[in-house]
């Protein structure tokens, strides 16, 4: 499975931009989130779709994120995460 391109990450836009909001998070590059110095967010395209690996204490947990609800389901982890 490879980093999400930049066509994939068009499609991840509005997603991407909620996410910029969140205090903590720093985008090192498009797509890519870091929590202090440590990688913690980013995305993934095959076949299959389009999906988010967001880092949970020492792994990470990947979700779906083709489809809003898996969005919405990846940006409410991401505040648990946070918080």
């Amino acid at each position: 499975m490879k980093h999400a391109g930049p066509a994939a990450l068009d499609a991840l836009e509005p997603l991407l931009a909620r996410l910029r909001t969140l205090p903590g998070l720093k985008e090192k590059s498009r797509g890519i989130f870091y929590l202090k110095s440590k990688a913690f967010l980013h995305f993934h395209e095959d076949p299959a779709g389009l999906f988010a690996d967001l880092r949970e204490d020492s792994d990470f947990t990947r979700y779906e994120v083709t489809s809003s609800e898996g969005q919405e389901a990846l940006f409410a982890a991401t505040l648990r995460r946070l918080s």
